[in-house]
């Protein structure tokens, strides 16, 4: 029986984020012993969009200079927004990059492999069983590895969450299907879009929205969501769109994949429970309007790290508590209820949408500002500092 302090369940950047916090941010002795479970070996591929923002980068201490050495990092500085069918709004952010494109194939390896947690790889979490011999509490994985603190870290289907029970049969998610592939050097020459210029069109039912974003040689085409009802069939209509726009080759041949996440503000999940921590999408942590995952990951992995410290040992749900406070000062409280927003006729929705998306404050300012860049978040502390 190999026997750990953590064990990580998900080698995503919420799971080698959390290892990485813990182990680089304490003196050698006092270091825990952690590692980190996943079914598949790494690198493998990853569906997401692929952006992050610089404050992702500065959060995971990051050189980028050093990570773009082999690696995809493409600069963002600036975005087409638009309905489906409207006239797009384009904005530009004079300076530095506001975002970066990269491809998870790439960044959760990178992350991973830097992380210095023992890893087990290409194994699936089958099971837990719980251990309480009075001395030690904790739980036995798949029969043999013991550990104090088990963490979902495996995203939407995470199996830890699942094991005590805190999926809740009411969840509504965002399902969304996605591609990324090399382009060919005649598609290349074949695709309008600007590399430093993701596009981004929301759906007229204003149920989701897909998006078109050029990395280099790569190219990224996906759509998310919240209603699942015919999916494959809203892709194929925006793909189509896409070539009758003349944006992207009308020869592509790469399949898309799906993926689902739960948006914060809806979601039920609880995040703790004896011996048990979910972080990332496991604790159903996307931003209501981007969907974006990946920073709520890594602030979750750092808020998991402050807590799991202070909690001596002993991981009882009580002192795991904490770590739902900070998410909840992070994050806002949750709403199970629709707001005022969500409330009004879908008719007024689509007047109102119909006449902000054509203007370049709102689309700015709220969307990608606010929304998709997260500007008015404060700071957290990285790693190490």
């Amino acid at each position: 029986m190999k026997k750990y302090d953590v064990l990580i369940v998900g080698g995503g950047p919420a799971g080698s984020t959390l290892a990485y916090c813990l182990l680089n941010s304490a003196p050698e002795k006092a270091r825990l012993k952690i590692a980190v479970l996943d079914k598949k070996s790494f690198p493998r591929p990853k569906v997401c969009a692929g952006w992050v923002t610089p404050d992702v980068m500065r959060l995971l201490n990051i050189d980028l200079d050093d990570y773009a050495k082999g690696r995809v990092l493409q600069k963002i500085r600036g975005f087409k927004i638009s309905l489906l069918g409207q006239r797009q709004v384009e904005s530009h952010y004079p300076g530095s990059p506001v975002s970066y494109g990269i491809r998870r194939f790439e960044f959760d390896d990178y992350l991973l492999k830097r992380c210095r947690a023992e890893l087990i790889l290409d194994e699936a979490f089958k099971k837990m069983e719980r251990v309480d011999n009075g001395k030690q509490a904790g739980w036995i994985v798949n029969d043999k590895y013991q550990a104090g603190l088990v963490i979902g870290a495996g995203g939407h289907y995470c199996p830890v969450a699942r094991a005590i029970d805190s999926k809740g049969v009411s969840e509504l998610a965002v399902v969304a299907q996605e591609a990324e592939f090399e382009m060919t050097p005649l598609q290349k020459q074949n695709c309008r879009i600007k590399e430093e210029v993701p596009e981004l069109f929301f759906l007229p039912d204003l149920m989701g929205y897909g998006w078109v974003f050029r990395k280099g040689d790569y190219l990224n085409i996906g759509l998310g969501r919240e209603d699942k009802s015919k999916l494959s069939s809203h892709v194929t209509a925006f793909c189509d769109y896409l070539c009758a726009q003349g944006k992207i080759p009308d020869d592509i041949t790469a399949k898309y994949n799906g993926h689902a996440y739960l948006l914060y503000n809806h979601a039920v999940r609880d995040m703790v429970a004896d011996n048990v921590l979910l972080i990332g999408d496991s604790a159903g942590l996307a931003y209501p309007q981007s969907g974006e995952g990946i920073r709520p990951a890594v602030e979750s992995a750092l808020l998991a790290a402050e807590t799991i410290r202070v909690c001596d040992a002993d991981f009882s749900r009580e002192n795991l508590q904490t770590y739902v406070d900070k998410i909840q000062q992070r994050f806002g409280e949750r709403q199970p209820c629709p707001d005022l927003m969500e409330r009004l006729p879908a008719f007024l929705k689509k007047m109102f949408a119909r006449q902000l998306m054509r203007t370049k404050w709102f689309t700015r300012n709220v969307v990608t500002d606010k929304w998709f860049l997260q500007s008015h978040q404060a700071p957290m502390r990285a790693v190490n500092e």
